[in-house]
């Protein structure tokens, strides 16, 4: 196992830090050792598998929905690449166009590239005989800052 594991004080995970970073919560008493390996020492603390935090960290904040839907954060969303090709995504596509009323929403919009995009014009996806490669979603903000 690579790392610590780091639990809230309600035992839900959060994450993994290094050995080093984990004796440094033991020293600051931000953490307490719910796992150690047996007969291993650092200085006199136990070798750590697992910490649980002593107060509780709130993280809801992460896995709410983001602001708001914006150009930047579909690219993101979709990690630059063509929902339709698997190129090189530089634009955002309306899978029902702006002209037709299409919104600008999570749910309307992919990341395309400009051929794609162009290709595919003023029509739908199933107008243009084109497939989607992975529908759209409403991302976490836990998503678009982890890319």
């Amino acid at each position: 196992m690579n790392g610590v594991l780091v639990l809230n004080a309600d035992n839900t995970a959060l994450h993994t830090v290094s050995v080093k970073h984990a004796i440094g919560m033991l020293v600051r008493e931000v953490a307490i050792v719910e796992e150690a390996q047996e007969g291993r020492l650092i200085g006199p603390y136990p070798w750590p598998l697992v910490l649980r935090l002593v107060r509780y960290v709130k993280t809801h904040f992460m896995y709410t929905r983001p602001p708001g839907w914006t150009k930047r954060g579909v690219l993101i969303r979709d990690r630059r690449t063509c929902t339709y090709c698997g190129q090189h995504a530089t634009t955002v596509d309306h899978l029902l166009p702006q002209s037709r009323g299409g919104p600008n929403s999570w749910l309307n919009t992919i990341a395309a590239c400009s051929p794609c995009n162009m290709r595919k014009a003023d029509r739908t996806p199933r107008e243009a005989g084109m497939e989607l490669r992975f529908e759209p979603f409403v991302p976490t903000r836990a998503q678009l800052t982890a890319r």
